[in-house]
């Protein structure tokens, strides 16, 4: 499987993603730039987390009008797999590739820390990897992580199983609402989340909860 990873100026998880994508694929990510206006031929497009043009007006605003992520919406109408991890998550909502918005979180305070995952759907190319109901650990890292949308709109992504990770266990670090984690898009391709399933698929991160998700969505459970 071949992946991609775009960087955007203020990023600062670009280098842990490409390190998990390849380890678990055994080959380093093609990276792609703000002014690419055509990606390459691969299987999964990752935009990672950080703090892109410095979240001036909001986050992931101005990354999302970039022309790469017009080139990123292409791929995705085409059904190749997206996948967008913290300000990857806020850049996809914002470029409209998903449904809601994400807030200041309830605290007003930046959060870095473990919380847990609840599995909600997992039928996803995404989340293959772990049974429903599952719950695993995942590290967060962010200020504005509260996930928000009108009752039609969450009342659409509860009925079409469109969200995929809930925190448990009282563990929901910024207020969104329904506890919600993660979300898919309508065909099941583009995946954006909150925690950083990077950031925990190996022994020396002190567990592997996130790998099952990157071994799914590159058709890798085997080898994982």
């Amino acid at each position: 499987m071949k992946t991609a990873v775009v960087l955007l100026p203020g990023l600062n998880r670009d280098r842990d993603m490409i390190a998990a994508l390849t380890r678990i694929s055994g080959r380093p990510p093609v990276t792609v730039w703000q002014t690419d206006t055509t990606l390459p031929d691969v299987d999964l497009i990752v935009i990672p987390g950080g703090f892109s043009y410095g979240d001036y007006l909001r986050c992931g605003a101005i990354a999302a009008r970039m022309p790469v992520m017009r080139a990123v919406a292409a791929k995705a109408a085409a059904g190749v797999r997206v996948m967008g991890v913290c300000n990857g998550f806020q850049i996809l909502l914002e470029a409209g590739l998903l449904p809601g918005a994400l807030m200041r979180n309830a605290s007003l305070r930046f959060v870095c820390r473990e919380v847990k995952l609840e599995v909600a759907n997992a039928d996803t190319a995404f989340t293959r990897g772990y049974a429903a109901g599952q719950i695993i650990r995942c590290p967060v890292a962010h200020h504005d992580g509260n996930y928000f949308a009108d009752a039609t709109t969450l009342a659409m992504l509860e009925n079409d199983r469109r969200v995929v990770f809930r925190y448990a266990e009282g563990t929901n670090p910024n207020g969104s609402a329904n506890d919600i984690a993660g979300i898919v898009n309508a065909a099941g391709n583009v995946l954006g989340m909150m925690p950083h399933p990077e950031n925990l698929i190996e022994a020396a991160h002190g567990g592997e909860d996130g790998r099952p998700l990157f071994a799914s969505a590159l058709d890798m459970l085997d080898a994982a």
